[in-house]
């Protein structure tokens, strides 16, 4: 089987609070580093009441500081949000105190709302500038070219390896022009999954930080020891999507006993497109349903969402996918 990770969402719940998000993502990745788990992503979301990790780079010194030799970074860092000299010096700094161990995916949403990205001191033009500030925050981690006037201190020298995040065929174009690796939000996005992954193979020029493509597919994969209790704790995923779709995002909820008496038909229908690739099952279920993920995809490695609301049965549901990994 293909390498596994985590793209993890700090999320904060009805009974834990933002540092308690904080703690439960560093103790997910020193449990997952010893299950086999490559990396470790956290993703920058603003003015989400439920997602703790808006900042994004103190996040990530969080966990790798309780972490041993994992790869962590973000899955991913807005760019159109920041200017790239400062994401240089952040993702400079990190890698400095976690040597070798440091990712960088590069999104080109903005990760909010209108009047957040405002607050952010940014516009929505800044997407169109997203291949440009590509390139510019890749030189700030090469080695100081003569003359260089303007550096990125600690960054300089680094080579920071980036990604490249998307959930359309645009960034499947960027990542296959520049020769970086690509990771498709299919766990919330699926529909233009085949066809992304067909254009970044089919474009790709190779570069001085990748040879191939390399193409990491998002999945919702929700494990327990049977297929009811998988489908149980899947509701509380199922319930922060149908939020969304009302427009009142919050917390994240405890599991319920039955969905259907939460969502409508059109809410169902909704959150099922958007959830389409959801693994939900035991052992053996997940085992059979990733290995056919793998095939229908061809991926270089899954990147792996498990929402669930209690800390301990979350930790449950990623070991035993990793043993359907193994």
């Amino acid at each position: 089987m293909v390498p596994y990770s985590i793209l993890d969402l700090v999320r904060v719940t009805e009974a834990t609070d933002a540092r308690g998000a904080l703690d439960n993502a560093r103790d997910l990745a020193a449990h997952a580093e010893g299950w086999g788990y490559t990396r470790f992503w956290v993703a920058e979301h603003h003015n989400m009441a439920g997602i703790a990790s808006a900042a994004t780079s103190v996040a990530i010194a969080h966990i790798a500081a309780g972490t041993k030799h994992i790869r962590v970074g973000a899955g991913g860092v807005m760019l159109p949000n920041h200017a790239p000299i400062v994401i240089a010096e952040h993702y400079g700094t990190l890698e400095r105190l976690f040597p070798g161990r440091i990712d960088l995916g590069l999104g080109r949403a903005p990760g909010t709302d209108q009047l957040t990205m405002q607050a952010l001191r940014r516009s929505l033009t800044n997407s169109d500038n997203f291949p440009h500030d590509v390139l510019e925050l890749q030189a700030y981690f090469a080695d100081i070219a003569p003359g260089q006037r303007i550096q990125a201190v600690p960054a300089a020298g680094t080579h920071v390896p980036l990604w490249i995040l998307g959930s359309s065929t645009y960034g499947a174009q960027v990542a296959a022009e520049f020769g970086l690796p690509y990771a498709f939000a299919s766990h919330f996005a699926p529909a233009q999954l085949i066809p992304a992954l067909e254009i970044y193979r089919a474009r790709f020029k190779p570069s001085a930080q990748l040879a191939k493509p390399y193409a990491v597919v998002g999945v919702n994969i929700i494990a327990a020891d049977t297929d009811a209790e998988a489908k149980r704790l899947a509701t509380t995923q199922q319930m922060s999507f149908t939020n969304i779709f009302r427009g009142t995002r919050g917390l994240s909820k405890p599991p319920i006993d039955d969905i259907e008496t939460y969502w409508t038909p059109m809410e169902k229908a909704q959150v099922a497109q958007m959830l389409a690739c959801t693994i939900v099952g035991d052992l053996e279920t997940v085992r059979a349903n990733a290995a056919s993920l793998v095939e229908q995809t061809a991926a270089d490695e899954l990147m792996i969402v498990s929402d669930i609301f209690d800390h301990t049965a979350r930790l449950h549901s990623f070991e035993l996918i990793a043993q359907a990994m193994r």
